[in-house]
């Protein structure tokens, strides 16, 4: 296969706006990849297969003689359209990434404080980990309670959010879901820090209440900056409901949680 593999793939391409464009919808490293169109290495098994899924063909066939696998491709392009059409979603939120400023300042980890939704009177502290990705920034938010403030030995709840980051006119908009069940989303909105070294975020977070009724709610929220590297052990050892007036809570987070109040239907911040 190595001898018509990258000539082969050369001709895959040929059906796309560029090669960029190919290695950012399989999710392949471009240095990598040049390195399968110049004949220098053979993809993995696996990056083979996602190649054959992405581009319809077999593997056996990318090993075709080059003149061979053209006729093949040849009849296969003039049967369907070799420009596979775009994701709806995709070309919804690319104007958000190309009108977007960088978040680089902010990626790393945070603590984040909010007013529980589900057990109202306590603070849940969460875990957060802001990073860019091949042009984007992601996040993925961790959070765990004890369903009721269980007793000891009681099993705790576990929830995962994943989401998309966008820095726009000075805010930053963060828009996840819960991806152990897919059955929710909220989104969160920060107020940057002007200093030069970023310590807390306050801001306000949308989204339901776990509990039976599904209530949504908004809450007032506080991003607690950790670092680039943590322990994420230790870190995730702190992930619970905490009363106001826990010590480990202090005035400073008490006090960014407090002060909001519903006037008109309107939620606000003093």
């Amino acid at each position: 296969m190595s001898e018509h593999l990258g000539h082969n793939l050369k001709l895959l391409c040929s059906h796309y706006r560029s090669i960029a464009e190919v290695c950012r919808k399989l999710g392949i490293n471009r240095a990598q990849f040049n390195k399968y169109l110049g004949g220098q290495s053979r993809p993995t098994p696996y990056n083979l297969k996602r190649i054959c899924d992405f581009f319809g063909v077999e593997e056996y066939e990318l090993g075709l003689p080059a003149e061979q696998f053209a006729r093949l491709i040849g009849v296969r392009a003039g049967a369907t359209d070799p420009q596979p059409a775009s994701d709806p979603l995709l070309d919804l939120l690319q104007p958000l990434r190309d009108h977007a400023s960088s978040l680089d300042r902010y990626c790393g980890y945070y603590f984040e404080y909010a007013n529980c939704m589900s057990v109202p009177g306590y603070i849940l502290v969460s875990l957060v980990h802001l990073r860019a990705e091949r042009g984007s920034y992601l996040f993925e938010r961790q959070e765990r309670q004890a369903p009721a403030l269980a007793s000891e030995g009681e099993e705790w709840a576990r929830c995962r959010y994943l989401g998309a980051a966008f820095y726009l006119q000075d805010r930053l908009f963060l828009i996840d879901y819960e991806s152990l069940t897919s059955n929710e989303m909220s989104q969160t909105i920060l107020i940057p820090s002007f200093k030069s070294r970023i310590t807390r975020l306050n801001g306000l977070k949308t989204g339901v209440s776990s509990g039976d009724r599904r209530t949504p709610a908004c809450t007032r929220v506080v991003w607690d900056y950790l670092g680039s590297e943590i322990n994420r052990v230790n870190a995730y050892r702190q992930l619970m409901l905490y009363r106001p007036d826990d010590p480990r809570i202090d005035a400073d987070i008490r006090q960014r949680l407090a002060g909001a109040h519903i006037r008109d239907g309107l939620f606000e911040i003093e």
